[in-house]
Protein backbone atom coordinates (compact mmCIF):
# COMPACT_ATOMS: atom_id res chain seq x y z
CA UNK A 1 0.00 0.00 0.00
CA UNK A 2 1.09 3.57 -0.52
CA UNK A 3 2.00 5.74 2.41
CA UNK A 4 -0.34 8.75 2.51
CA UNK A 5 0.92 11.82 4.32
CA UNK A 6 -1.38 14.19 6.18
CA UNK A 7 -1.37 17.85 5.60
CA UNK A 8 6.50 21.91 5.79
CA UNK A 9 35.84 50.01 13.19
CA UNK A 10 36.78 51.30 9.70
CA UNK A 11 35.21 53.42 7.05
CA UNK A 12 31.63 52.60 6.15
CA UNK A 13 31.14 50.59 2.97
CA UNK A 14 28.17 50.73 0.58
CA UNK A 15 26.19 48.14 2.51
CA UNK A 16 26.37 50.04 5.77
CA UNK A 17 29.05 47.89 7.42
CA UNK A 18 32.73 48.60 7.82
CA UNK A 19 35.20 47.89 5.05
CA UNK A 20 37.61 46.08 7.37
CA UNK A 21 34.86 43.88 8.83
CA UNK A 22 33.56 43.08 5.36
CA UNK A 23 37.02 42.13 4.19
CA UNK A 24 37.53 39.82 7.16
CA UNK A 25 34.12 38.24 6.74
CA UNK A 26 34.66 37.58 3.05
CA UNK A 27 37.58 35.29 3.85
CA UNK A 28 36.32 33.81 7.12
CA UNK A 29 35.99 30.04 7.03
CA UNK A 30 34.42 29.89 10.51
CA UNK A 31 33.06 32.25 13.14
CA UNK A 32 36.33 31.80 15.00
CA UNK A 33 38.15 33.58 12.16
CA UNK A 34 36.22 36.72 13.09
CA UNK A 35 36.73 36.30 16.84
CA UNK A 36 33.66 34.16 17.59
CA UNK A 37 29.90 34.27 17.14
CA UNK A 38 29.44 37.61 18.91
CA UNK A 39 31.86 39.25 16.47
CA UNK A 40 30.14 37.59 13.50
CA UNK A 41 26.75 38.85 14.70
CA UNK A 42 28.13 42.36 15.12
CA UNK A 43 29.62 42.35 11.61
CA UNK A 44 26.40 41.00 10.10
CA UNK A 45 24.28 43.58 11.89
CA UNK A 46 26.58 46.30 10.57
CA UNK A 47 25.88 45.10 7.03
CA UNK A 48 22.18 45.08 7.88
CA UNK A 49 20.96 43.06 4.90
CA UNK A 50 21.01 39.57 3.42
CA UNK A 51 20.13 38.67 -0.17
CA UNK A 52 18.54 35.25 -0.73
CA UNK A 53 17.21 33.76 -3.94
CA UNK A 54 14.91 30.89 -4.94
CA UNK A 55 13.31 30.53 -1.50
CA UNK A 56 9.49 30.43 -1.76
CA UNK A 57 7.83 31.03 1.59
CA UNK A 58 6.08 27.67 1.39
CA UNK A 59 9.21 25.69 0.45
CA UNK A 60 10.49 23.76 3.50
CA UNK A 61 9.17 26.51 5.81
CA UNK A 62 11.48 29.21 4.45
CA UNK A 63 8.90 31.93 5.10
CA UNK A 64 9.00 31.25 8.84
CA UNK A 65 12.77 30.69 8.81
CA UNK A 66 13.39 34.06 7.16
CA UNK A 67 11.07 35.81 9.62
CA UNK A 68 12.80 34.12 12.56
CA UNK A 69 16.21 35.25 11.30
CA UNK A 70 15.02 38.83 10.84
CA UNK A 71 13.46 38.84 14.31
CA UNK A 72 16.57 37.38 15.93
CA UNK A 73 19.14 39.72 14.38
CA UNK A 74 17.28 42.75 13.00
CA UNK A 75 18.75 42.07 9.57
CA UNK A 76 16.55 42.67 6.52
CA UNK A 77 16.28 39.67 4.23
CA UNK A 78 15.80 40.57 0.57
CA UNK A 79 14.20 37.57 -1.13
CA UNK A 80 14.55 37.64 -4.93
CA UNK A 81 13.02 35.40 -7.59
CA UNK A 82 11.56 32.75 -5.26
CA UNK A 83 10.47 30.41 -8.05
CA UNK A 84 13.66 30.21 -10.16
CA UNK A 85 15.65 26.99 -10.57
CA UNK A 86 18.98 26.08 -9.01
CA UNK A 87 20.74 26.78 -12.31
CA UNK A 88 19.13 30.22 -12.47
CA UNK A 89 20.45 30.99 -8.98
CA UNK A 90 23.98 30.60 -10.26
CA UNK A 91 23.19 32.60 -13.39
CA UNK A 92 21.83 35.44 -11.25
CA UNK A 93 25.04 35.50 -9.21
CA UNK A 94 27.09 35.73 -12.39
CA UNK A 95 24.89 38.45 -13.90
CA UNK A 96 24.88 40.54 -10.70
CA UNK A 97 28.50 40.03 -9.68
CA UNK A 98 29.87 43.14 -7.99
CA UNK A 99 26.41 44.59 -7.34
CA UNK A 100 24.72 45.03 -3.95
CA UNK A 101 21.74 43.01 -5.21
CA UNK A 102 23.69 39.81 -5.97
CA UNK A 103 22.66 36.75 -3.95
CA UNK A 104 24.67 36.21 -0.79
CA UNK A 105 23.72 32.56 -0.38
CA UNK A 106 22.33 29.68 -2.39
CA UNK A 107 19.97 26.77 -1.76
CA UNK A 108 20.76 24.31 -4.54
CA UNK A 109 19.98 20.88 -5.86
CA UNK A 110 22.89 18.48 -5.76
CA UNK A 111 23.70 18.48 -9.48
CA UNK A 112 23.99 22.26 -9.71
CA UNK A 113 25.93 22.50 -6.45
CA UNK A 114 28.49 19.93 -7.59
CA UNK A 115 28.95 21.69 -10.93
CA UNK A 116 29.59 25.14 -9.45
CA UNK A 117 31.90 24.76 -6.46
CA UNK A 118 34.24 27.42 -7.88
CA UNK A 119 31.55 30.02 -7.12
CA UNK A 120 31.28 29.10 -3.42
CA UNK A 121 33.17 30.31 -0.34
CA UNK A 122 34.21 27.61 2.17
CA UNK A 123 32.65 27.95 5.61
CA UNK A 124 32.17 25.63 8.58
CA UNK A 125 29.29 26.39 10.94
CA UNK A 126 29.65 25.88 14.69
CA UNK A 127 27.51 22.70 14.48
CA UNK A 128 29.83 21.27 11.81
CA UNK A 129 30.64 18.13 13.81
CA UNK A 130 26.92 17.22 13.98
CA UNK A 131 26.79 16.91 10.18
CA UNK A 132 27.85 13.50 8.82
CA UNK A 133 30.87 13.51 6.52
CA UNK A 134 28.82 12.29 3.56
CA UNK A 135 26.56 15.33 3.90
CA UNK A 136 29.18 18.03 3.39
CA UNK A 137 32.14 19.05 1.30
CA UNK A 138 35.22 18.72 3.49
CA UNK A 139 36.05 22.45 3.53
CA UNK A 140 32.44 23.64 3.70
CA UNK A 141 31.97 24.71 0.07
CA UNK A 142 28.54 23.07 0.20
CA UNK A 143 26.62 21.42 3.02
CA UNK A 144 23.40 19.39 2.89
CA UNK A 145 20.60 21.14 4.76
CA UNK A 146 17.34 19.18 4.45
CA UNK A 147 15.78 16.34 2.50
CA UNK A 148 12.34 15.06 1.74
CA UNK A 149 10.93 12.17 -0.24
CA UNK A 150 9.93 12.46 -3.87
CA UNK A 151 6.14 12.24 -3.84
CA UNK A 152 3.06 12.68 -5.97
CA UNK A 153 0.56 15.32 -4.99
CA UNK A 154 -2.90 15.11 -6.52
CA UNK A 155 -6.40 16.56 -6.47
CA UNK A 156 -8.69 13.64 -5.50
CA UNK A 157 -11.63 15.34 -7.19
CA UNK A 158 -9.78 15.44 -10.50
CA UNK A 159 -8.02 12.05 -10.60
CA UNK A 160 -8.08 8.73 -8.78
CA UNK A 161 -5.38 8.08 -6.21
CA UNK A 162 -2.26 6.82 -8.03
CA UNK A 163 -1.04 3.52 -6.64
CA UNK A 164 1.88 3.10 -9.06
CA UNK A 165 3.69 5.07 -11.73
CA UNK A 166 1.97 2.94 -14.36
CA UNK A 167 -1.37 4.37 -13.25
CA UNK A 168 -0.22 7.77 -14.51
CA UNK A 169 -0.09 6.43 -18.08
CA UNK A 170 -3.87 5.86 -18.05
CA UNK A 171 -6.63 7.98 -19.56
CA UNK A 172 -7.67 9.36 -16.16
CA UNK A 173 -4.47 11.43 -16.13
CA UNK A 174 -4.70 12.90 -19.63
CA UNK A 175 -2.92 16.29 -19.67
CA UNK A 176 -2.68 16.32 -15.89
CA UNK A 177 0.83 15.24 -14.73
CA UNK A 178 3.47 17.91 -14.03
CA UNK A 179 6.95 17.99 -12.53
CA UNK A 180 8.52 20.87 -10.65
CA UNK A 181 10.69 22.49 -13.30
CA UNK A 182 13.06 21.42 -16.07
CA UNK A 183 15.13 18.35 -15.11
CA UNK A 184 18.17 19.74 -16.88
CA UNK A 185 18.14 22.65 -14.43
CA UNK A 186 15.96 22.05 -11.36
CA UNK A 187 16.75 19.62 -8.56
CA UNK A 188 13.13 18.66 -7.83
CA UNK A 189 12.54 17.86 -11.50
CA UNK A 190 15.71 15.78 -11.74
CA UNK A 191 14.51 13.81 -8.73
CA UNK A 192 11.17 13.06 -10.41
CA UNK A 193 13.04 11.36 -13.25
CA UNK A 194 15.29 9.55 -10.80
CA UNK A 195 12.30 8.21 -8.89
CA UNK A 196 10.70 7.03 -12.12
CA UNK A 197 13.92 5.16 -12.91
CA UNK A 198 14.06 3.47 -9.52
CA UNK A 199 10.40 2.46 -9.81
CA UNK A 200 10.96 1.02 -13.33
CA UNK A 201 13.88 -1.35 -12.78
CA UNK A 202 16.49 1.36 -13.16
CA UNK A 203 19.15 2.16 -10.59
CA UNK A 204 21.02 5.14 -9.23
CA UNK A 205 23.69 4.26 -11.81
CA UNK A 206 21.18 4.08 -14.67
CA UNK A 207 18.27 6.54 -14.85
CA UNK A 208 17.43 5.84 -18.50
CA UNK A 209 14.26 3.95 -17.47
CA UNK A 210 13.08 7.16 -15.81
CA UNK A 211 13.61 9.16 -18.99
CA UNK A 212 11.81 6.40 -20.91
CA UNK A 213 8.86 6.59 -18.52
CA UNK A 214 8.40 10.32 -19.04
CA UNK A 215 8.72 9.83 -22.80
CA UNK A 216 5.82 7.35 -22.60
CA UNK A 217 3.89 9.77 -20.38
CA UNK A 218 4.38 12.47 -23.00
CA UNK A 219 3.38 10.17 -25.86
CA UNK A 220 0.20 9.30 -23.99
CA UNK A 221 -0.65 13.00 -23.78
CA UNK A 222 -0.51 12.90 -19.99
CA UNK A 223 2.66 14.96 -19.40
CA UNK A 224 1.83 18.57 -18.65
CA UNK A 225 4.63 21.01 -19.48
CA UNK A 226 3.57 23.59 -16.92
CA UNK A 227 5.85 24.47 -14.00
CA UNK A 228 3.57 23.91 -10.98
CA UNK A 229 3.15 26.58 -8.34
CA UNK A 230 0.69 27.05 -5.46
CA UNK A 231 -1.38 29.15 -7.87
CA UNK A 232 -1.58 26.44 -10.55
CA UNK A 233 -2.53 23.89 -7.90
CA UNK A 234 -5.20 26.19 -6.46
CA UNK A 235 -6.67 26.82 -9.91
CA UNK A 236 -6.65 23.15 -10.87
CA UNK A 237 -4.25 23.75 -13.77
CA UNK A 238 -1.79 21.17 -12.41
CA UNK A 239 -3.88 18.45 -10.73
CA UNK A 240 -1.00 15.95 -10.40
CA UNK A 241 2.48 17.06 -9.35
CA UNK A 242 5.74 15.22 -8.78
CA UNK A 243 7.53 17.15 -6.03
CA UNK A 244 9.23 16.82 -2.68
CA UNK A 245 6.95 15.69 0.10
CA UNK A 246 7.39 18.96 2.02
CA UNK A 247 6.24 20.95 -1.01
CA UNK A 248 3.22 18.78 -1.71
CA UNK A 249 2.29 18.84 1.97
CA UNK A 250 2.47 22.64 2.05
CA UNK A 251 0.25 22.88 -1.03
CA UNK A 252 -2.69 21.99 1.20
CA UNK A 253 -2.52 25.38 2.90
CA UNK A 254 -1.74 27.24 -0.32
CA UNK A 255 -4.54 25.86 -2.47
CA UNK A 256 -7.46 28.06 -1.44
CA UNK A 257 -9.48 25.24 -0.01
CA UNK A 258 -8.83 22.77 -2.81
CA UNK A 259 -8.36 19.26 -1.46
CA UNK A 260 -4.82 18.03 -2.07
CA UNK A 261 -3.33 14.70 -1.10
CA UNK A 262 0.23 13.46 -1.06
CA UNK A 263 1.36 9.91 -1.70
CA UNK A 264 4.70 8.16 -1.41
CA UNK A 265 4.49 5.21 -3.78
CA UNK A 266 5.23 1.72 -2.48
CA UNK A 267 8.63 0.22 -3.23
CA UNK A 268 11.86 2.16 -3.44
CA UNK A 269 11.64 5.76 -2.19
CA UNK A 270 13.94 8.60 -3.22
CA UNK A 271 15.42 11.23 -0.97
CA UNK A 272 17.79 13.99 -2.00
CA UNK A 273 19.33 16.70 0.09
CA UNK A 274 19.41 20.31 -0.97
CA UNK A 275 22.63 22.18 -0.33
CA UNK A 276 23.59 25.45 1.28
CA UNK A 277 26.48 27.47 -0.14
CA UNK A 278 27.84 30.99 0.24
CA UNK A 279 28.45 33.10 -2.84
CA UNK A 280 32.20 33.74 -3.01
CA UNK A 281 31.33 37.27 -4.18
CA UNK A 282 28.59 37.85 -1.58
CA UNK A 283 27.88 41.57 -1.12
CA UNK A 284 27.06 40.89 2.56
CA UNK A 285 29.64 38.26 3.53
CA UNK A 286 29.10 38.44 7.30
CA UNK A 287 25.32 38.18 7.00
CA UNK A 288 25.78 35.26 4.61
CA UNK A 289 27.84 33.40 7.19
CA UNK A 290 25.44 34.25 10.01
CA UNK A 291 22.58 32.90 7.88
CA UNK A 292 24.43 29.60 7.61
CA UNK A 293 24.94 29.50 11.37
CA UNK A 294 21.23 30.13 11.85
CA UNK A 295 20.13 27.48 9.36
CA UNK A 296 22.21 24.81 11.07
CA UNK A 297 21.07 25.74 14.55
CA UNK A 298 18.27 23.93 16.36
CA UNK A 299 15.56 26.53 15.67
CA UNK A 300 15.81 26.49 11.88
CA UNK A 301 16.47 22.75 11.72
CA UNK A 302 13.25 22.18 13.66
CA UNK A 303 11.40 24.57 11.34
CA UNK A 304 12.53 22.48 8.37
CA UNK A 305 11.19 19.41 10.18
CA UNK A 306 7.86 21.06 10.96
CA UNK A 307 7.31 21.46 7.20
CA UNK A 308 8.01 17.79 6.52
CA UNK A 309 11.66 18.22 5.49
CA UNK A 310 14.15 16.06 7.36
CA UNK A 311 17.02 18.30 8.57
CA UNK A 312 20.60 17.14 8.19
CA UNK A 313 21.24 17.42 11.95
CA UNK A 314 18.18 15.30 12.84
CA UNK A 315 20.13 12.40 14.35
CA UNK A 316 22.37 14.68 16.44
CA UNK A 317 19.35 16.65 17.66
CA UNK A 318 17.57 13.44 18.65
CA UNK A 319 20.64 12.40 20.63
CA UNK A 320 20.84 15.81 22.29
CA UNK A 321 17.12 15.99 23.03
CA UNK A 322 16.71 19.22 21.05
CA UNK A 323 14.49 17.90 18.26
CA UNK A 324 10.86 19.01 18.07
CA UNK A 325 9.28 15.66 18.97
CA UNK A 326 5.77 16.70 17.99
CA UNK A 327 6.98 17.69 14.52
CA UNK A 328 8.92 14.45 14.14
CA UNK A 329 5.90 12.41 15.22
CA UNK A 330 3.70 14.25 12.72
CA UNK A 331 6.11 13.74 9.82
CA UNK A 332 7.03 10.18 10.76
CA UNK A 333 10.17 8.25 9.99
CA UNK A 334 11.11 7.83 6.32
CA UNK A 335 10.64 4.39 4.72
CA UNK A 336 13.46 1.93 5.28
CA UNK A 337 14.24 1.60 1.57
CA UNK A 338 15.30 5.16 0.67
CA UNK A 339 17.88 5.82 -2.04
CA UNK A 340 20.13 8.88 -1.87
CA UNK A 341 22.21 9.42 -5.01
CA UNK A 342 25.96 9.86 -4.50
CA UNK A 343 27.83 12.83 -5.95
CA UNK A 344 29.07 10.71 -8.87
CA UNK A 345 25.61 9.26 -9.56
CA UNK A 346 24.13 12.76 -9.49
CA UNK A 347 26.71 14.05 -11.96
CA UNK A 348 26.14 11.11 -14.30
CA UNK A 349 22.35 11.48 -14.11
CA UNK A 350 22.62 15.19 -14.92
CA UNK A 351 24.86 14.51 -17.90
CA UNK A 352 22.41 11.96 -19.30
CA UNK A 353 19.48 14.32 -18.85
CA UNK A 354 21.36 17.15 -20.54
CA UNK A 355 21.96 15.00 -23.61
CA UNK A 356 18.64 13.18 -23.91
CA UNK A 357 15.75 14.91 -22.12
CA UNK A 358 14.72 17.27 -24.92
CA UNK A 359 14.49 14.44 -27.44
CA UNK A 360 12.56 12.25 -25.00
CA UNK A 361 9.69 14.71 -24.57
CA UNK A 362 9.60 16.36 -28.00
Amino acid sequence: MSLTLAACSGSADASGGSSSAAGDAATATSAADLGGMDALVEAAKAEGQLNVIALPDNWANYGKIISAFEDEYGITVNSADPDVSSAEEIQAAQNLKGQDTAPDVFDLGAAVALANTDTFAPYKVETWDDIPADNKESTGLWVNDYTGLMSIGYDPKAVPAPKSLQDLLGADYKGKVAINGDPTQAGAAIAAVELAALQNKGTADDIQPGIDFFSKLNEAGNFLTVDPTPATIASGETPVVFDWSYNNLSAVDASSGREWKTVILPGVALGSYYNQAINVDAPHPAAARLWQEFLYGDEAQNLFLAAGAYPVRLSAMQDAGTVDKDALDAVGAPPADVVQFTAKQTEDASALLASSWAAAIK
